[in-house]
């Protein structure tokens, strides 16, 4: 008898592989109405300026990376890794794995198509966000079940902020890059998260509480005397964002006479607001400032905790009922609307 199929959709947002990628990924971004919340026509108009406006030192940023997004790479390589596991964890299913990448290639549509040609039984659709957002799993989500129409019983995993292997390996690496800096003292840890307009939030997205979240239980693995806080970045336009700004706490670690160790909580992959952002606008903010030392923390890339983490998540999904539900032990409050998985009422 032939096995069945199991299709697993990887999401992320994807980002240009050359220069001339850089305008048309920029206005894709800008043109999803999950981020820019204006009507159509205005965000059609709105999206063609910022992604006109904003390419010469887009291009100049992705120039430090060498043209284009490392994104894709990354993700085909958790892909090929995450493979291996859910071979070994699952040999009774025929898997392949999909990337669908939000804004660049590939995305949604080509993914759907590669999908619906395997002909999958099961589909699990994987964010990788760690914690939920309406500008991020929402919208990929969308984007996907606008694109499918192939067949298969499809389960998304919503967030999994609290997941063990997660933690796990953000705290070893914290201790690792640490201890590899030659343990400077005294420092502050950084969980630094990219930033959202506050009136996402205040609209109902869970996304601050989320990482606040993961940021306490990470810390809670450490040794108690770690100095920490919780910071946003890649703050943009004029409404008002979630802070403090990764700036911002650096600049107050600098005048508490603390350096910095800077862990990118909410970006499971290298890309250009780790490898520009953090590793050089931050890092020379922060000599800039007097901070006795600057450490970034990698993201978790391959990681193997992380890895094995994501294979579970695949197996427990498929043995839950239809439906969006988080991979670790999480409920949002009924406060926080947007999530898919909310509880009816506080606990």
């Amino acid at each position: 008898m032939s096995k069945r199929r199991l299709a697993i959709v990887l999401f992320n947002l994807g980002g240009p592989d050359g220069p001339k990628a850089v305008r048309p990924f920029l206005f894709n971004l800008f043109n999803d109405p999950a981020i820019i919340t204006l009507p159509g026509p205005a965000r059609l108009a709105l999206a063609t300026l910022i992604s006109t406006t904003r390419a010469k030192s887009a291009r100049a940023n992705y120039a430090r990376m060498g043209g284009g997004s490392p994104l894709l790479p990354e993700t085909m390589a958790q892909a090929g890794v995450l493979q291996t596991a859910i071979d070994t964890g699952l040999p009774d299913l025929d898997t392949r794995i999909f990337i669908a990448m939000r804004y660049w290639k590939p995305d949604s549509a080509a993914a759907a198509a590669a999908a619906k040609a395997f002909a999958p039984d099961e589909i699990v659709l994987l964010p990788l966000y760690p914690q939920f957002s309406s500008t991020t799993t929402a919208s990929s989500l969308a984007a996907w079940r606008k694109a499918y129409d192939g067949p298969g019983v499809s389960r998304a995993v919503c967030c999994y902020p609290l997941a063990e292997g997660f933690i796990e390996a953000h705290a070893r690496k914290i201790e690792a890059a640490y201890a590899a800096a030659g343990s400077p003292k005294p420092v502050r840890l950084l969980f630094s998260a990219h930033g959202l307009p506050e009136q996402i939030i205040s609209g109902g997205d869970p996304y601050q509480v989320q990482i606040e979240a993961a940021a306490a239980a990470i810390a809670g693995r450490l040794d108690p005397s770690w100095d920490w806080s919780v910071c946003y970045q890649s703050r943009v336009g004029r409404l008002k964002w979630l802070g403090p700004s990764t700036p911002e706490a650096i600049e107050a670690a600098a005048k508490a006479g603390l350096g910095v160790v800077v862990c990118p909580i909410s970006f499971v992959s290298e890309h250009i607001e780790t490898l520009v952002e953090l590793d050089h606008e931050y890092a020379e903010l922060a000599q800039q400032l007097g901070c006795p030392s600057y450490t970034r923390v990698p993201a978790l890339g391959v990681d193997t905790a992380f890895i094995e983490t994501l294979a579970q998540i695949v197996k427990t999904a498929l043995n839950r009922p239809d439906g969006s539900e988080p991979a670790s032990a999480w409920r949002c409050g009924p406060d926080w609307k947007h999530c898919p998985a909310r509880r009816e009422s506080a606990a």
